[in-house]
């Protein structure tokens, strides 16, 4: 059994923690909060929940550590900071920071001999696997990503860091006159701005200044400031009632041509469509702490990525299984 402990039991920790409950070779053996760990009521049976501080104290009684906090501020200090004590995975997704914060898990993961797998989930994650593949199939092309429309967790996460607000549900929408021209093989030059908006809802703190909370959110780089974004204000009323869900999906799509004279062009496409983004990035992550878990008994030390780990490692079934069903 492979025993796991998860850090920050927010939408992803219960995520992850569904996606164990699935995997017959895991085990969900602790739950660690910043919060007050009485606060805390997990659904697995008999798993305690222990205080972060308690982290130090356990690395003897768990064979992955997930952690399940914020891109925007959580996981740059985190992740280097367990892959000095655990096999780790987080599912960073600030994809124009991943090279920094491989580098500084990478080199506190190799210097405690310790295996991790950064940013895990599906975008970065089974995304980022399926535009290589077909980067590599099709060489003379063009890729194209597409998110939504969706709840986005580490957009929504990153508006609720801004001074003066309570809660916020951020939808990422594809432009759909650009979507179906990359589907008809055309190519189109997009702009980042050309290819999707984003729409927030927002609950603010009484008294909040709004005009201010609206600029901060349309002005935050990486994340709204190349976009067209519109944020709307409502109660935590319409909150509860209009946004308690967390959809998302997309697609992944590269057109390219083959033939002498270019005379074929192809389209390949990966398509996601969730009813629960954070049940479903656990799920990828659960797949992905089995692959560490295996890799860092082989001694394969160091930070990791999805493009490093062969499929095999995903899978709790033998390598004779996999060639004779699913090959």
């Amino acid at each position: 059994m492979i025993k796991v402990g998860i850090f920050g039991y927010g939408n992803l920790g219960k995520g992850v923690e569904c996606a164990i409950a699935k995997n017959s070779d895991m085990e969900l053996v602790a739950v660690f909060t910043r919060r007050d760990p009485a606060s805390v009521q997990v659904k697995t049976a008999g798993v305690q929940v222990y205080h972060e501080d308690a982290l130090k104290d356990m690395t003897d009684k768990i064979d992955v550590l997930v952690l399940c906090g914020g891109s925007a501020t959580d996981l740059p200090e985190q992740t280097p900071k367990y892959a000095a004590l655990y096999n780790v995975v987080d599912s960073f997704d600030t994809h124009a920071r991943i090279p920094e914060h491989f580098a500084n898990v990478d080199a506190a993961a190799k210097k405690a001999g310790k295996t991790c797998v950064i940013s895990c989930g599906w975008d970065p994650g089974m995304f980022s696997l399926n535009r290589l593949y077909a980067n590599c199939i099709l060489p003379d092309g063009k890729d194209y990503t597409f998110w939504g429309k969706g709840v986005s967790q580490g957009h929504s996460d990153a508006v609720r860091r801004i001074e003066g607000v309570k809660d916020c549900r951020q939808y990422t929408i594809p432009v759909e006159a650009a979507l179906e021209a990359v589907r008809s093989g055309k190519q189109p030059e997009l702009t980042t701005r050309e290819k999707h908006t984003r729409e927030c809802f927002v609950v603010a703190e009484e008294g909040a200044d709004l005009a201010k909370i609206e600029a901060e959110i349309k002005n935050m780089p990486n994340y709204f400031s190349d976009y067209d974004t519109t944020v709307h204000f409502i109660t935590e009323e319409e909150m509860k009632r209009d946004h308690s869900g967390l959809p998302h999906g997309g697609c992944v799509i590269r057109t390219g041509v083959t033939g002498f004279n270019n005379e074929n062009t192809h389209v390949v496409e990966y398509n996601l469509k969730l009813d629960s983004n954070p049940e479903f990035t656990g799920s990828v992550i659960a797949a992905y702490a089995r692959a560490v878990a295996k890799l860092n008994a082989e001694g394969q030390n160091g930070c990791k990525t999805v493009f490093d780990i062969a499929p095999a490692y995903l899978s709790n079934l033998s390598g004779e299984d996999l060639r004779a069903h699913l090959l």
